[in-house]
């Protein structure tokens, strides 16, 4: 029997597996069912609160990278672990706790948990792999508990007002800094917990492990680049309260309203931009380091 010319042997046709929907369909269908008023209550908080306007964009993004992988996970043969259903149990105590308790974070976490032990239960870890970063995605859409909120905030608070008081002071613009809030010449500047950083932190964090997944191969880097994007956004927040006590003294119409704003989406254009040139960077050395003839 011959070959055709420049062919080898035929590959062989990966397996598809049928999707167990009827499963899908109740456990989705109970998630909904049980978890509906909570998701109503998170998704005004996000309409509401600008810290977290991002969290839109979680699970959307999510669901997206969970189907663009639909081929990769029809070829995974299922293998369904109770440990998914004993956790799914456990988040449902632990929503109740929270109902009982008031206790927002403890029920909307309750829904993550849940959704991870759905995914455990139906395919077991094979799928928990495939699915690793859309399920570590999903806490990000969760705002953070006031009492870890203001842990966070404040000292960011202070580090900014504290780069801005140097950077002033080299530039001369005579500054007298307490604790929080700049004292100039012609005003003061309260570095709020607005101006602390973590709005553009938390986005860009996301925005750094979207852009990791697919804008480079290799884990390694996609963890670099989202480690990079913490002290990125953190350095962009306080030049951005560097330039505002600057501005401020040409004009105070500069430190509020639109102009405020303006300067926070520029900030997050120059962090993001930041972020870019780290990747570059990184790419080049390692490039480099690969390329470069070994000495013998």
């Amino acid at each position: 029997m011959k070959e055709q010319a420049g062919t080898g042997p035929a590959a062989p046709e990966a397996t598809s597996h049928p999707v167990p929907w009827l499963n899908v369909a109740w456990v989705i269908g109970l998630l909904i069912l049980a978890y509906l008023p909570i998701l109503i209550r998170m998704a005004s908080q996000w309409s509401n609160d600008d810290d977290m306007s991002h969290g839109f964009f979680v699970p959307a993004v999510a669901g997206f990278i969970a189907w663009s992988r639909r081929a990769e996970l029809l070829a995974i043969t299922p293998k369904p672990s109770y440990l998914g259903l004993a956790i799914m149990l456990w988040s449902v105590i632990q929503m109740s706790l929270g109902i009982l308790g008031a206790e927002l974070f403890l029920q909307r976490s309750a829904f993550v948990g849940s959704v991870w032990g759905s995914v455990l239960f139906l395919g077991g870890w094979p799928y928990v792999r495939a699915l690793a970063l859309p399920l570590l995605m999903l806490p990000l859409m969760l705002p953070i508990p006031a009492v870890i909120y203001n842990r966070i905030t404040f000292p960011l608070q202070l580090f900014a007002s504290a780069v801005a008081e140097h950077a002033l002071s080299i530039l001369g613009i005579p500054v007298l800094r307490d604790g929080n809030v700049l004292e100039l010449a012609n005003q003061k500047l309260s570095v709020v917990e607005a101006c602390s950083g973590i709005r553009s932190l938390m986005s860009l964090t996301f925005l750094a492990l979207v852009y990791g997944y697919y804008s480079e191969p290799r884990l390694w880097v996609r963890w670099a680049i989202f480690l990079a994007s913490i002290p990125i956004a953190v350095a962009a927040n306080s030049f951005r309260v560097s330039a505002t006590g600057v501005l401020s003294e040409y004009s105070p119409e500069l430190a509020r309203g639109f102009f405020h704003t303006l300067e926070g989406g520029v900030s997050f254009a120059f962090a993001f931009a930041l972020m870019l040139l780290f990747h570059v960077l990184l790419k080049k050395l390692v490039v480099e380091r690969v390329e470069r003839p070994v000495a013998v």
